[in-house]
C-alpha cells in the first residue's frame, strides 16, 4: 500500500503541489491558510541579526534561568531544547511552565532566583487561559523580587500580531515582543519564532540550528524515494488507513523529550472526524510478543549514543513482522532538521487520510468547560461537585452514572481493585489506555505510574498512554476527543495539600486544574468513552502507591 500511495504523489505530482499550497491534496477546507511554516526557514535566516542581538543582550544581562510560560506548540520545542542541549555557558537556563498544578508551580519558584530570571510569555493567541494566568502570577512574583519599574524588562512576549498578548506587553513595558505567522498553528511553530527566540535565549546556535532545517527543507522537495518526509507519511498514513494507528515513538535518551513534541504534532493534526494517529511516547520498548497488530514504530536514533540494547529491539520488532521507521541524528543540531521532516510527514499523513492536519475542531470543547466552571465559581465560591459512586482505600471513585453501572456490575467486588479490573477489562485488541494526570509533573509521579502503564501493556498487549494535565489538552487530547473511540481513560486527580492565588482574578491555581479535571472528562462522558475518575487525597505520593497495588490486583 505505501507503494501504491508513493506511486500516486508521484504520477500526480504531489511534492510539487503540496509545495504550491494546494489544498485539494487535503479537503479543501482552506489549508493553505495554515501553511506558513513551510517557508518560514528561509524567512528566519534573513533575521539572523535580530536573534543575534538578543542573543548578546541576554548573554550581557547576566540572567541564571529563563522561565518560559506557554502550552502546546508554544512550549513544547522549547521543552525539547531545553531537555536536549541543556544549559549553555553564559546563558540561562531554560525551564518550562506549563502546568497550573499549584505544587509544580512552587517547586519552579523554588528553584530560581527571580532577580536574575529572564521570563518569557508565549501564547499564540493572547487568549489561552494558562499563559495569561501564569504571566499575572510571575509578573507579580518578579515585580516583588526586583521592584515595579524594573519587572517590565524582565518579559519578553512571543504572540500574534495584534493580540491580547501583545497589547499586554506593551502595557507592562516587556524587554522584547516577538511574532509568529498567523499562518501557521502552534504544532507547526517549531522553526518560527516561538522555537527560535526560546533556542537564543537559551544560547543555542540559531544560524547553525536554522542550516540544518534548511537540509531538510530541500530534502522535502526531492521526490518521493529521496524524499524521508513524503515516505514518512505516506508510512503513517497508508497504516493508519490499514488499521496501524498508534505509532510508538523511540528515541536514545539523549534526545528522548523529541517524543513529547511529537505527540502534540501528530494527535493534533490527524484525531478528529473518528480518524486519528495515536502517539505512544515515554512507553519503554518490550519484546515483538507484547504489541498488537494496530502499532508503528519510529525509532529516531542520536549518533552519539552510549551502547544499548535499542537497535537490538528495533530489529527484533521489524523481524516480527511491524513497520519500523528510523531516522539518525549524528549531532544534536539536526533536531531541527527533525522538526520540519516530522511536520512535512503529519501533513502528507494528513492527505493519506483524507483529512484536515491543519485545524483542531475538539480542542476547545475542553476549554470551554472550563470557562464555565471557573465562571461558576467566581458567582459562588465553589466548583460544581460529583457524588462518587465508590469510596475505597483513601480514593474517590466517578463516573457517569452509566459506565459505574457498567463496571459495578463487572467488578468481582466493590472495591478500587474490583472497579479497576472491570475498567481495565473494557480493553480489546486494537484499543489504548490512557492516564490523565491532573498532578505535579514531578518524576517521582512520573515514574509511579509508568509503572503501572506497563503492566497494563504487557498483560493487555495493548497500547498506553501517559499526559500530565492540563498540557495533554493541548497536545494529545484532540485525539483523545476527536479520534477513533478506542480509549479507555483513567484520569487520575488529588486534593492540594496547598494552593496559590492568581493576581487579579476570583479563583487559585487549585481551582483552575480542577475546573479543567473536570472539563475534560464531561467532554470525554459526551463523547460517549470510557473514562474513570479516581480522586487521590492530598498526599500524592501514598495515593499513588494504593492506585499502583490496585492495578496490580486489578491485572491479576
Amino acid at each position: 500500500m505505501v507503494d501504491a500511495a508513493a506511486a500516486d504523489w508521484q504520477a500526480n505530482h504531489k511534492i510539487e503541489r503540496f509545495w504550491q499550497k494546494d489544498p485539494s491534496l487535503w479537503t479543501r477546507d482552506d489549508e493553505q491558510k495554515w501553511m506558513g511554516w513551510i517557508d518560514i526557514i528561509e524567512r528566519q535566516q534573513k533575521n539572523l541579526g535580530t536573534f543575534a542581538e538578543l542573543g548578546g543582550d541576554v548573554e550581557s544581562s547576566d540572567f541564571t534561568s529563563a522561565l518560559l510560560l506557554g502550552m502546546g506548540g508554544s512550549s513544547l520545542c522549547p521543552e525539547v531544547l531545553g531537555k536536549t542541549f541543556g544549559p549553555q555557558a553564559g546563558f540561562p537556563e531554560l525551564h518550562i511552565v506549563d502546568s497550573t498544578d499549584p505544587a509544580y508551580i512552587m517547586s519552579v519558584c523554588n528553584e530560581v532566583n527571580l532577580a536574575e530570571t529572564l521570563v518569557i510569555v508565549a501564547s499564540k493567541s493572547g487568549t489561552t487561559l494558562e499563559p495569561n494566568i501564569l504571566k499575572q502570577f510571575f509578573f507579580a512574583e518578579v515585580t516583588r523580587a526586583v521592584g515595579e519599574d524594573e519587572a517590565g524588562r524582565r518579559f519578553i512576549a512571543i504572540t500574534d500580531p495584534g493580540s491580547k498578548m501583545e497589547q499586554v506587553a506593551k502595557e507592562d513595558g516587556f524587554r522584547n515582543i516577538f511574532y509568529g505567522d498567523p499562518q501557521i498553528g502552534g504544532r507547526y511553530s517549531a522553526l518560527s519564532d516561538f522555537g527560535v527566540v526560546a533556542a537564543t535565549v537559551a544560547g543555542l546556535d540559531v544560524e547553525k540550528a536554522l542550516d540544518e532545517a534548511a537540509k531538510a527543507v530541500a530534502a522535502a522537495k526531492q521526490p518521493v524515494q529521496s524524499n524521508p518526509g513524503v515516505q514518512l507519511g505516506l508510512l503513517l498514513g497508508t497504516a493508519n488507513n490499514a488499521g496501524r494507528d498508534k505509532v510508538t515513538i523511540f528515541t536514545s535518551p539523549e534526545i528522548s523529550d523529541l517524543g513529547a513534541w511529537l505527540e502534540q504534532l501528530m494527535a493534533e493534526s490527524t484525531g478528529k472526524q473518528g480518524k486519528g494517529i495515536t502517539p505512544v511516547d515515554r512507553e519503554a520498548i518490550g519484546p515483538p510478543e507484547v504489541y498488537g497488530k494496530d502499532r508503528v514504530f519510529a525509532y529516531v536514533k542520536f549518533a552519539g549514543a552510549a551502547p544499548s540494547d535499542l537497535d537490538a529491539k528495533a530489529k527484533a520488532l521489524e523481524a516480527a513482522g511491524h513497520p519500523v521507521a528510523y531516522f539518525e541524528v549524528s549531532n544534536l543540531y539536526e533536531i531541527f532538521g527533525q522538526f520540519f521532516t516530522w511536520e512535512m510527514a503529519t501533513a502528507v499523513a494528513g492527505s493519506v487520510m483524507g483529512i484536515n492536519p491543519f485545524n483542531q475542531p475538539d480542542v476547545e470543547a475542553a476549554k470551554v468547560e472550563t470557562r464555565n466552571l471557573t465562571a461558576q465559581y467566581e458567582k459562588t465560591g465553589k466548583l460544581p461537585e460529583r457524588q462518587p459512586f465508590l469510596e475505597d482505600a483513601g480514593t474517590k471513585l466517578y463516573a457517569t452514572d452509566a459506565y459505574a453501572a457498567r463496571l459495578n456490575a463487572a467488578a468481582p467486588s466493590a472495591t478500587l481493585a474490583g472497579i479497576l479490573r472491570a475498567h481495565l477489562d473494557q480493553l480489546r485488541a486494537g484499543d489504548y489506555f490512557a492516564t490523565l494526570a491532573f498532578l505535579p509533573m514531578f518524576s517521582e509521579n512520573e515514574a509511579a505510574i509508568q509503572e503501572f502503564r506497563l503492566k497494563v501493556r504487557d498483560r493487555k498487549r495493548v497500547a498506553t498512554c501517559l499526559g500530565f494535565g492540563p498540557r495533554f489538552l493541548h497536545s494529545t487530547g484532540q485525539d483523545y476527543k476527536g479520534g477513533p473511540n478506542t480509549g479507555v481513560f483513567l484520569q487520575i486527580t488529588a486534593d492540594h495539600a496547598e494552593d496559590l492565588g492568581i493576581p487579579g482574578q476570583g479563583y487559585s491555581f487549585g481551582v483552575v486544574i480542577d475546573a479543567q479535571a473536570a472539563g475534560d472528562l464531561a467532554v470525554l462522558e459526551a463523547r460517549g468513552r470510557r473514562a474513570l475518575r479516581v480522586h487521590l487525597g492530598a498526599d500524592v505520593a501514598a495515593g499513588l502507591k494504593t492506585l499502583g497495588a490496585a492495578v496490580t490486583s486489578a491485572l491479576g
